[in-house]
């Protein structure tokens, strides 16, 4: 069984929804970024702080961050080039 292991992330009241303009949620497809893939992208990209310290903010490791922001960063891309909506999940 694949386990992840407890991640410090910021607590959303609600899913967030970002949607191109003039395109129903009936008739998108959805990109859903994890709580802990928006916690990474917001301490590094909009924070900027390093991955080092994101890590020891989150309570994991560097490498785990890294791939957090990879895969965050590229469902966001994606959602604009392919005009997808991006769902910010809640954490469990």
């Amino acid at each position: 069984m694949n386990r992840k292991k407890k991640r410090c992330c910021r607590f959303l009241e609600n899913e967030i929804v970002y949607k191109p303009v003039g395109i129903s949620m009936k008739e998108i497809d959805l990109n859903n970024i994890e709580a802990d893939e928006f916690e990474a992208i917001r301490i590094c990209d909009y924070e900027g702080k390093s991955q080092i310290e994101a890590s020891e903010l989150m309570g994991i490791s560097r490498g785990t961050i890294q791939r957090l922001l990879n895969s965050g960063r590229k469902k966001i891309v994606d959602s604009f080039l392919n005009e997808k909506a991006i769902v910010i999940k809640n954490k469990h």
